[in-house]
């Protein structure tokens, strides 16, 4: 046998043995790979005892369009844009609860690709969100301005 044979031997043995560790995104090896373990207790916010419900509207709205990847970008300030303004203070405690959850969590909760974790479940808010990432009347969604 040649050495290129060999080599090629070598290359398709080994790429058989190994699992990729960048698979595509969404593919199934790639959410078996990124399942969210039940037994991790949830992110602690950060208290903000004096803070105006303006000035936390106004924070989250911020802080669903800058969240680093820009699929959340787009679902988060999307959601955030059409029902924030409308959220009572509760509601805008559990979004910011919500906001502090791993980004791909987050949008794979939302999509339906993955089960959230039980302190998820039954939540509301992420009923709200799974409605509106359907997006049932087919818009047209862009970034809304930071204004």
């Amino acid at each position: 046998m040649s050495a290129v044979h060999l080599i090629a031997r070598a290359i398709s043995f080994t790429a058989r043995r190994r699992k990729d560790p960048w698979p595509l995104p969404h593919s199934p090896q790639h959410l078996a790979s990124t399942t969210t373990a039940s037994d991790i207790p949830p992110p602690v916010p950060i208290a903000r005892p004096r803070e105006t419900i303006h000035t936390t509207r106004a924070r989250l709205i911020y802080q669903s369009r800058k969240r680093g990847t820009l699929e959340s970008d787009l679902l988060l300030s999307t959601f955030a844009r059409d029902h924030l303004h409308s959220m009572s203070i509760e509601e805008l405690r559990e979004y910011d609860k919500l906001l502090d959850e791993p980004d791909w969590d987050i949008y794979y909760w939302a999509t339906g690709n993955r089960t959230p974790p039980q302190r998820w479940a039954s939540s509301h808010l992420l009923q709200k969100l799974r409605v509106h990432a359907k997006n049932e009347g087919k818009v047209v969604r862009s970034m809304p301005p930071l204004s």
